[in-house]
């Protein structure tokens, strides 16, 4: 069957490494949802936008794939230049991810989260906050999706962001650094994924394809430290009958 991973944040998680610049990957065994259904991989895999590129997730799902002999789904929900705020509980983003999310479990077994988001919160007034908030709507998704025993993992925002000019309060990127693994030390099944020596584009805000594709294989050493030896995917399992339920009461 299909292990999925719910894809959420902002614009480094859906991606924006140079598409000609992307490395090869065996995408044989790698699925995205759209429509509710799974197609092949195709690239970007998460058109937020039309400068759209490689995503952190592709070398993931890659490493996913050859590791457990399975095909991998990934249901892209990332959205460029949004704000923690935007992905509480009751806006667009959140209810979009958790129906999606919902879709993918009536075909999929949903084996993981991965966040990147922050870059949008280097304001002090948000920063400071960050920890409590994603603690919150991370424990929301929990519930909403009655998954309670897979690995959440939380990548660490690029230190080429010192040299960032898109605003004044980018340089604050390491308070997010610290709240990201704060979160980590503090919820169960989460983890912190480091980009330390990580390089950018040319505009010092966006990873570049190269590290990319390192992120995405740090992601999953991160994923195998957490995972539950004993979690056994079944399909049709009864702990996924109560949310495909509740889906098809929608």
């Amino acid at each position: 069957m299909v292990h999925s991973f719910l894809l959420i944040g902002q614009s480094n998680m859906a991606g924006r490494g140079f598409l000609n610049e992307a490395a090869d990957i065996d995408s044989s065994r790698i699925k995205i949802l759209r429509n509710g259904r799974w197609q092949p991989m195709f690239r970007p895999i998460n058109p937020d936008r039309p400068f759209s590129g490689v995503s952190l997730a592709e070398s993931f799902a890659e490493s996913y794939a050859k590791q457990y002999d399975t095909d991998v789904g990934l249901i892209c929900c990332a959205d460029g230049g949004t704000t923690l705020d935007q992905w509480m509980p009751g806006t667009l983003l959140y209810d979009n991810a958790v129906s999606q999310a919902l879709l993918a479990l009536r075909t999929s077994a949903i084996a993981g989260i991965l966040w990147h988001q922050g870059e949008s919160d280097c304001k002090p007034e948000q920063y400071s906050s960050y920890s409590n908030r994603l603690k919150s709507m991370i424990n929301s998704l929990k519930k909403d999706l009655n998954l309670y025993d897979i690995p959440i993992l939380l990548g660490g925002l690029g230190d080429y962001l010192k040299n960032c000019t898109i605003n004044n309060e980018i340089i604050n990127y390491t308070y997010v650094n610290d709240a990201l693994q704060k979160t980590a030390d503090e919820l169960e099944m989460t983890g912190f994924v480091s980009a330390e020596n990580l390089t950018s584009n040319p505009d010092n805000l966006h990873f570049n394809a190269k590290s990319l594709y390192e992120f995405g294989h740090r992601y999953f050493q991160i994923y195998e430290k957490l995972r539950n030896p004993d979690k056994v995917y079944i399909e049709n399992s009864n702990e996924n009958n109560d949310v495909r339920n509740a889906m098809e009461a929608l």
